[in-house]
């Protein structure tokens, strides 16, 4: 059972190594380079005409990887995994357009922002309703309509709300990862570190599911999410294909992940988030994302109220360059601050379990 996670994670891993390459020539032949705003750091003017859309390599390599683990291993794919799929290949083909329009037509704005707006919402929203349908044997569907911290709270919000929830997360999640892309490797690293937890919370959440409370320990304590261990192999793949791509996507990158692929991995984050019922700790664990879209929030704001700026540029990562930071220093540091996220994340996640055993 365990295996098809190790093949999974291999398998995206080989693919961006070895893929990324080739999609670096075939985008540097079509001269597909990104366009860099004039009024960010000056060392930022020699990324000028690096490829971009390179999300198409992760987001082929996470499908790939998927699906071949499951010929592998003989194990038919979950209706779990394959919607949080969905949902990343939805996002990352709105990113698709956008990245398409600003690199190719030589829009530099992208989609209009209605059009994009719209293409996230009928993504999200086919992802919520369709969460909230086709249970299982023990009539679990992919989401529940309670909110959920490590597992579900008791009381439920109902469907419409749901849906809006479900829409707020993947929409300020593939935000927070947009916002973050700034700079070379730092939104790629964070991204590996995350899927990295939720690959081992759904094998937690298998070994100690309710489908088997009769053979558990603490049954008081156990986990009621339908497929956790295919989460986890889609978790395990996003994680190696992140890894890959994150050797071409390092300082100085060879390639930019574009549109395509922040859109798409926020909106991986934000389903295995609600399918594994621990939305709200994907706040703690995608911290970093949180830390740099609020800093956003604040500067806008600060700026709107009192005509006043808080750093010197947002999103974060720009205020520490201007500061004179070097940008592999930045890129570091802020993966520390990550990795302490997830440590302290997955710790809330395991004390919440443990909390529940007396």
């Amino acid at each position: 059972m365990m295996n098809q996670i190790l093949f999974a994670g291999v398998i995206g891993l080989f693919l961006t190594l070895v893929g990324t390459p080739l999609l670096i020539k075939l985008l540097a032949r079509k001269g597909y380079g990104q366009y860099i705003r004039d009024d960010g750091p000056r060392e930022h003017h020699s990324k000028r005409g690096t490829p971009t859309m390179g999300g198409i390599a992760f987001i082929l390599a996470t499908l790939i990887a998927y699906f071949l683990s499951k010929v592998i291993s003989g194990k038919p794919p979950t209706f779990s995994g394959v919607l949080v799929l969905a949902l990343m290949a939805g996002m990352g083909l709105v990113g698709f357009l956008d990245d398409y329009i600003k690199i190719v037509k030589r829009r530099s704005l992208g989609l209009r922002a209605k059009a994009k707006m719209a293409g996230q919402l009928i993504v999200g929203i086919g992802f919520a309703v369709l969460a909230l349908m086709f249970p299982d044997g023990r009539g679990n569907t992919p989401a529940s309509t309670k909110l959920s911290f490590t597992t579900d709270f008791g009381w439920t919000i109902g469907p419409v709300l749901f849906v809006i929830w479900a829409l707020f997360m993947i929409l300020a999640m593939s935000n927070g990862v947009n916002l973050t892309d700034g700079l070379d490797g730092l939104a790629t690293g964070a991204s590996v570190m995350v899927f990295g937890a939720y690959t081992f919370i759904g094998v937690w959440q298998f070994q100690e599911s309710c489908a088997n409370a009769q053979t558990l320990t603490n049954p008081a304590a156990c986990f009621e999410v339908r497929d956790p261990l295919d989460l986890a192999v889609v978790a395990s793949a996003l994680m190696g294909a992140c890894f890959g791509f994150l050797w071409w996507n390092t300082s100085p990158a060879k390639i930019f992940m574009g549109d395509t692929g922040s859109l798409a991995l926020g909106g991986a984050l934000a389903g295995l988030a609600i399918c594994s019922r621990t939305e709200l700790l994907l706040a703690l664990l995608g911290g970093l994302f949180v830390l740099i879209t609020m800093s956003v929030v604040i500067q806008v704001g600060s700026f709107r109220l009192t005509r006043r700026r808080v750093f010197r540029m947002a999103p974060l990562q720009h205020h520490f360059e201007l500061k004179g930071w070097s940008e592999v220093l930045v890129v570091v540091r802020f993966w520390i601050i990550q990795g302490m996220c997830v440590i302290v994340g997955l710790g809330l996640f395991y004390a919440g379990w443990a909390a529940g055993k007396q």
